[in-house]
């Protein structure tokens, strides 16, 4: 890759920042989990890492916040490593097309959830996790700081406990995925796994760089460590083009045109296959629990680069 292609790109993402620091922002930030409801909501940060190290940021892009369903793709990619394809046997690859906690659909369909990046989805992977991993909280801490040689990554333990508070709903979706044989583990142990795996904490920066091996046919191109198979970061980066965003999956292909995934704590990542990986982070939500201001900075970044997939 020439360095000449992204000739412009700091000045590009400055301005767009800039341009949407200025709209009226809509959104809410989430109250759902009482902890995050403390975080300012004018926060505004992106950083974009290229396949060959070239960095571009602008605002509050090293200041960390909590991951949330993004580290769901995280624990996906172990979750292939470990269980090969008879992972899929117990969770499908649809868009859902209903809220990300829903009742009714994971019923209807027999305790098989949509896709892993919804809530029930991300439970059983984290089930599957815990039947591998002897260690499982400490394992997946250990690589996610692996994938980019960065240690200093780590849960945030009052997010987890305030999910955890919070947390009813999740522990419905479990119950019933329970039922019908589709959960293995003692249920109390996956959920404390998955609200710490939601409370992990990054920085634009460092998600940015977390994400890279997506970037680049599933090896971090910085240190050349394989991270998944080829086959898998096809399968990983589909998945997220299609469930990312929960009900409004759609409407970020349309006018993003690339694989990401968002989190309720306002962060967004998203990936142009062959070229880069971009975090913006802003923590107001419309009204399907994506971050409006980063959608809003994706879209316009695309748009003037032409760096959509389609």
């Amino acid at each position: 890759m020439k360095a000449e292609k992204f000739i412009g790109y700091q000045k590009l993402l400055s301005s767009i920042t800039v341009e949407c620091q200025k709209i009226d922002d809509i959104g809410n930030v989430a109250s759902y989990i009482p902890e995050l409801h403390h975080i300012d909501p004018n926060k505004l940060g992106v950083h974009l890492t290229t396949i060959d190290n070239q960095n571009f940021s602008f605002g509050d892009s090293t200041e960390k916040f909590s991951i949330q369903s993004i580290s769901k793709v995280l624990a996906l990619a172990l979750a292939i490593e470990l269980e090969g394809d008879n992972l899929w046997n117990r969770v499908g690859v649809e868009p859902s097309g209903t809220a990300f906690n829903s009742l009714v659909q994971l019923e209807y369909e027999n305790g098989i959830p949509r896709n892993p990046l919804i809530n029930a989805g991300a439970l059983v992977i984290c089930d599957i996790l815990i039947s591998h991993l002897k260690k499982p909280k400490y394992d997946f801490l250990e690589f996610t700081r692996n994938i980019s040689e960065n240690p200093n990554l780590n849960y945030n333990s009052k997010i987890a406990e305030s999910e955890k508070l919070a947390g009813f709903r999740n522990a419905s979706l479990i119950n019933l995925m329970r039922s019908y044989g589709n959960i293995n583990n003692d249920i109390n142990i996956v959920l404390d796994f998955y609200f710490n795996l939601c409370s992990i904490e990054m920085s634009c920066q460092e998600l940015a760089h977390e994400f890279l091996f997506l970037a680049s046919d599933g090896i971090n191109p910085v240190t050349n460590q394989r991270i998944v198979s080829s086959r898998r970061s096809k399968r990983i980066n589909a998945i997220m083009l299609m469930c990312g965003f929960y009900d409004e999956a759609g409407e970020f292909s349309f006018k993003v045109g690339l694989p990401g995934k968002s989190g309720v704590g306002g962060g967004i990542i998203a990936i142009y296959p062959g070229n880069y990986s971009i975090a913006v982070w802003s923590p107001k939500l419309n009204k399907k629990g994506n971050s409006y201001k980063g959608m809003k900075v994706l879209e316009s970044f695309t748009t003037k680069t032409r760096s959509s997939i389609f």
